[in-house]
């Protein structure tokens, strides 16, 4: 493999990197840019361009990175480190320095992981079951009375997964509760934080004169939303200090309030404690809602898998008049790897940002220089044939069988869902009990059959999500 500095040094046969035909003189690529789904563009172009490549907008040049052989050198943390480029620059005008935007030499992102770090370990995640239950019980209520005195009601399921979520991170931590299932209107926060993410991932790759004109209404937008999306949340941080502290400090908001960092003694600012908890409804409740609604939509289009999965709940939660409890969900283990399989073709971040500590040559031959932005797209890499096999494309959880990953075990890096290295996602094991356990729940009840007219499109915010998508819902035949 390629080091670092030595590597630009004996490589004198280095290459320029593959792109995409037909670049014009000055306006570069961007004829072949997908503006509404750019990543899914990009997964496309890496059917052509192979393992990595590079995009010319104007002036800025993008280095695409689509193939596990070039990945397992981007993740080496001693040659390349997490970016924050844009559009994750603009996601700082809402989340500043809060975890997944704080730039890495800002210190308050040592802190909030030090503090945090410890609200996701199994005791903690034990205390957010009871409510993950709560939330997930509500949204069985609310589908029963969709479909009441109907023979199929149709839900929409991604922004029915979306309240779910959402619900959940809000309730667990921050003692919020948005009211998705019974409330008429939709929250004004929920509302902001939609055209905030909207506009954020629409102007990602589009060209800044025509985003000055056709993104008018937009840009004027977005500075009220984001005004909207933090005094919510400093009510809520005021409201919880002059009320006390609860019973038990189980909570994300408390413990922020509450523990200083390990390291220095220092407690949180409130005005740093505002962009994690933002940063935590943000992307603590679009990943999971989308990885749930991708998982229904594969499940109403396989009845073997769903066949699979509901043996597997009778097997492991025979008595459905108790509550499923929080030993049970880690017993779940084919569910688990439907998540999983779900996460491989649909990774709620599909694609992330790294860039070189130094100037390095990758592929003994790519030259990539020091801090210049390099995209690993997920969508590609784990699609990769060379790892995952021709039908890569194909839903299929037994991939994660535990002799299945063995059989990988030289493609570590094929597989990276939850980003990689010190700043990968912090809430992973949360994002994983609350997305078993609410598959769990909801196929128990309901049966649910796909529109034959539908073909799966996805939708792009800064993650993912079927857009359209339906299912018929009726409550579950058992035998």
């Amino acid at each position: 493999m390629a080091t670092t500095d030595r590597s630009v040094k004996d490589s004198p046969m280095l290459s320029p990197l593959p792109h995409p035909s037909g670049r014009l003189p000055i306006l570069g690529d961007v004829l072949k840019l997908s503006p509404s789904t750019p990543v899914q563009g990009e997964m496309r172009m890496a059917q052509d361009l192979g393992s990595i490549f590079e995009i010319k907008i104007i002036a800025d040049r993008l280095v695409v990175v689509a193939g596990a052989d070039i990945a397992e050198e981007i993740f080496d943390e001693s040659r390349f480190a997490k970016a924050i480029v844009s559009p994750l620059t603009k996601v700082r005008q809402i989340a500043k320095d809060g975890l997944f935007t704080a730039y890495n030499s800002e210190p308050n992102w040592a802190k909030a992981h030090n503090v945090l770090a410890p609200a996701f370990s199994k005791t903690a995640m034990r205390s957010y079951h009871d409510t993950m239950v709560e939330c997930v019980t509500d949204l069985v209520t609310y589908w029963e009375r969709s479909i009441q005195g109907k023979p199929g009601g149709a839900v929409g399921v991604p922004g029915d997964m979306n309240k779910l979520t959402l619900e959940i991170i809000g309730r667990t931590g921050f003692g919020y509760e948005f009211n998705s299932f019974a409330a008429e209107a939709t929250d004004p926060f929920v509302a902001s934080m939609s055209r905030a993410l909207s506009h954020v991932s629409s102007s990602a790759n589009d060209i800044p004169i025509l985003r000055d004109i056709l993104g008018y209404k937009g840009i004027r937008q977005f500075p009220k939303d984001v005004e909207l999306l933090q005094s919510v949340v400093d009510d809520v941080i005021t409201a919880r200090r002059r009320g006390g502290s609860p019973e038990q400090n189980t909570d994300l908001l408390q413990r922020m309030l509450d523990t200083p960092d390990p390291a220095t003694g220092e407690l949180l600012t409130d005005e740093n404690i505002r962009y994690q908890v933002l940063t935590f409804l943000v992307a603590g409740h679009e990943t999971t809602a989308g990885v749930l609604a991708f998982a229904l939509h594969y499940l109403s289009l396989d009845s073997d898998i769903l066949t699979r999965a509901r043996a597997e709940i009778d097997e492991v939660w025979p008595d459905r008049s108790q509550v499923i409890t929080f030993d049970q969900v880690a017993k779940f283990r084919y569910i688990r790897r439907i998540v999983d399989e779900t996460l491989r073709l649909w990774p709620s971040g599909p694609a992330f940002f790294r860039k070189a500590r130094e100037d390095t040559v990758v592929a003994d031959k790519y030259l990539l220089k020091k801090g210049h932005p390099v995209l690993v797209v997920l969508l590609a890499l784990h699609r990769d044939p060379a790892v995952w096999g021709r039908d890569s494309e194909h839903f299929d959880p037994d991939r994660f069988l535990p002799s299945a990953v063995r059989a990988r075990a030289g493609h570590t890096n094929a597989y990276k869902p939850f980003g990689t290295g010190a700043r990968a996602c912090i809430g992973r094991q949360f994002a994983l009990h609350e997305a078993v356990l609410a598959l769990v729940m909801l196929i128990d009840k309901f049966d649910f059959t796909p529109d034959p007219s539908y073909k799966l499109k996805v939708k792009e915010l800064l993650t993912i999500r079927p857009d359209g998508l339906e299912l018929t819902l009726t409550h579950r035949t058992r035998l």
